[in-house]
């Protein structure tokens, strides 16, 4: 095992990845040859993941049997109202999982100037497993093709809107995946999200414990493409609420029905000439909140909803060690 990352046929990416490997507590092995499957093939993890693969029936039951066999159970558990602790039977969601984050903390997360290493708490990230946050090299962020949209006969455009951040994961997306992968600046990376907010897409930061157990990337999210709230809506509960909720001021309201057309999460509905939300099923991204020409939505701190993310007071620490 120690002579592994000095094995000269691998790319030096792969290498990085598994030193960064063997610095967990307790390392397997097979959680770094998990992290490599996922990182090297995304497109077939996701395709078939999604169902929409052709290898999908022919493989997902093998992936099933293999997690069962490292280790893992999952049942089926219905989707968490917006906010609450997720089943803690919902084994794969423990593992895998994104935070929703409004525009102003996505933009947090691909602007960091330093190296920053912390966990966050169960009241942020409300899943047992890969909660870390690790930056090495923040400011390397690589644009990739989507590989939710990609697995999509017809999926939103652009493809190239999901965001890695830091190493060893920057280097080993850009070395591996050349013709769908490039490296941009923080600034670029801010565009991006901005140009993605417009579009009505949500900021998720995905957390994975194959990836470290850290976060790792930023996708951006339509229902119609993202696996990850299709799972979410479908009874695994992947996404944590941002810790906010939408707010409606009844006197600014118009009823005009804009924002429930851009929800993304179907808890918007016009009635009696006035914009109500769902609160249960509200994440808190923001979206609508941004939509809305009247002015009559925003956010509001929700404690039921958990903490929000943000990298700022992770940051200020770091800079006063």
């Amino acid at each position: 095992m120690s002579t592994f990352s000095s094995l000269k046929f691998l790319r030096r990416s792969t290498r990085a990845f598994y030193r960064e490997s063997r610095k967990k507590p307790h390392p397997r092995l097979y959680d770094f040859l998990h992290g490599y499957v996922y990182a090297r093939w995304p497109y077939l993890y996701i395709g078939i993941g999604t169902g929409e693969h052709p290898l999908s029936r022919l493989l997902a039951p093998l992936g099933s049997l293999l997690w069962k066999k490292a280790g893992n159970e999952d049942s089926t558990a219905g989707s968490p109202r917006a906010g609450e602790r997720p089943p803690r039977r919902s084994a794969f969601a423990e593992t895998y999982h994104g935070k929703v984050v409004p525009l102003a903390s996505a933009t947090e997360l691909v602007t960091v100037n330093r190296d920053i290493a912390g966990t966050f708490p169960e009241t942020v990230i409300p899943y047992e497993q890969a909660r870390d946050i690790v930056l090495k090299n923040p400011d390397h962020i690589v644009a990739l093709e989507c590989p939710c949209r990609a697995s999509r006969k017809n999926p939103c455009l652009p493809l190239d809107v999901c965001l890695v951040v830091g190493e060893p994961f920057a280097a080993f997306t850009l070395d591996h995946h050349p013709g769908r992968a490039r490296s941009i600046t923080q600034a670029e990376a801010v565009e991006i999200l901005k140009a993605e907010d417009a579009r009505g897409h949500v900021h998720h930061a995905f957390f994975k414990d194959a990836m470290l157990g850290r976060f790792y990337a930023i996708c951006n999210c339509c229902n119609c493409c993202c696996g990850a709230m299709q799972a979410h809506r479908n009874g695994t509960p992947m996404l944590a609420s941002s810790g906010y909720v939408n707010s409606v001021d009844a006197t600014m309201c118009a009823g005009c029905g804009e924002c429930t057309h851009a929800c993304q999460f179907h808890a918007l509905e016009v009635r009696d000439g006035l914009n109500h939300v769902d609160r249960s099923v509200c994440m808190g991204c923001g979206i609508c909140v941004n939509r809305c020409t009247h002015h009559a939505l925003r956010l509001v701190r929700d404690p039921s909803r958990g903490e929000p993310l943000s990298i700022r007071a992770l940051v200020e620490q770091a800079a006063s060690s």
